[in-house]
């Protein structure tokens, strides 16, 4: 596995903006892509990125990655600033994009040197087979890119982001188009980076995967961040559940002793009766359903996940 030492002189944040803008200006107007974005990703962590399409995500890595100007507002990555150190910024980052943007008649081998060469990584210095087995892709060093599958082509991107063995590993919906065997493989292979120390941040649509992997979790939405926090304190914010009852007998209305909870009964049949902890104890609902004469024969709790705390957020319209 390829490891990433620790400097004990690293920076507490291994990304760190304030106040970032950026707005293209064009015929048809001016279009805010970030307003005033301040976050700061602390080093070894594994943090999540989330937003809806056209939220600013891209345009914020885009921005850290050297690939775009920003309208205002500072930004460091690994302690250095992308304005007046940029070459060290940039040394000290690897993106993943969205786009499979790999030259077809390169191999994966010919790929890794050079971009290896484009860091000024020396030759004794390169680990293009070691990185290509960690990736799996050690079988297909010397097949064209044209020839890999989609999903070859995602690992082969992660494979050249990590040639000059940056610090920060930022992934770009990673796995999009990737099927499940080999997504699994690469999050296995992200996650042994992110035990040996690298940062990593990633933006994905899959909120299950973000929920599983991520530590802590910002929300873009409209180019600003609408939360910031540790993975289990975003999670906490919702205060609901809901209970999940399999009654004896058919159930096809909604008993008159349970229409205050307003529950739902789903296709399966099951009574689905959502409430807030802090506001109404499980006893008075199971008390609601005795009253209404029905006898449950199995019941679960459902908590609240990412996805609903996701909607919440980003649910409200442009300013």
């Amino acid at each position: 596995m390829v490891q990433t030492p620790i400097d004990p002189n690293s920076p507490d944040n291994a990304i760190e903006t304030r106040d970032l803008r950026k707005v293209y200006r064009g015929r048809r107007g001016t279009k805010v892509a970030l307003d005033g974005v301040s976050l700061a990703v602390p080093r070894g962590s594994f943090f999540g990125l989330l937003g809806p399409n056209g939220a600013g995500k891209s345009t914020f890595i885009n921005i850290l990655a050297g690939l775009v100007i920003k309208s205002g507002g500072q930004a460091c990555v690994w302690g250095r600033d992308i304005d007046r150190a940029p070459r060290e910024a940039k040394a000290a980052i690897g993106v993943v994009p969205q786009e499979l943007n790999l030259d077809p008649f390169f191999t994966p081998r010919e790929l890794l040197e050079v971009q290896a060469g484009m860091y000024g990584v020396p030759k004794a210095e390169r680990r293009t087979m070691e990185i290509l087995e960690a990736v799996g892709l050690a079988d297909k060093a010397e097949a064209y890119a044209r020839t890999l599958s989609g999903g070859m082509r995602r690992r082969l991107l992660v494979a050249k982001a990590m040639v000059h063995n940056p610090p920060v590993l930022v992934l770009d919906e990673p796995t999009a188009g990737v099927d499940i065997e080999l997504r699994q493989s690469l999050w296995a292979y992200v996650k042994q980076l992110n035990a040996a120390g690298t940062t990593i941040v990633l933006t994905t649509h899959y909120l299950e995967e973000a929920e599983e992997l991520c530590d802590r979790i910002a929300i873009i939405n409209h180019g600003r961040v609408v939360a910031c926090e540790d993975k289990r304190t975003l999670l906490g914010r919702l205060d609901s559940k809901a209970l999940v009852l399999a009654v004896t007998g058919p159930l096809e209305t909604v008993p008159e002793a349970l229409v205050p909870f307003a529950p739902e009964i789903r296709p399966d049949g099951r009574l689905v009766v959502r409430y807030k902890p802090s506001e109404m104890p499980v006893a008075a609902i199971l008390d609601a359903v005795a009253a209404a004469g029905l006898r449950v024969a199995d019941l679960s709790t459902e908590e609240t996940d990412l996805e609903d705390i996701f909607l919440q957020l980003t649910s409200s319209r442009m300013p």
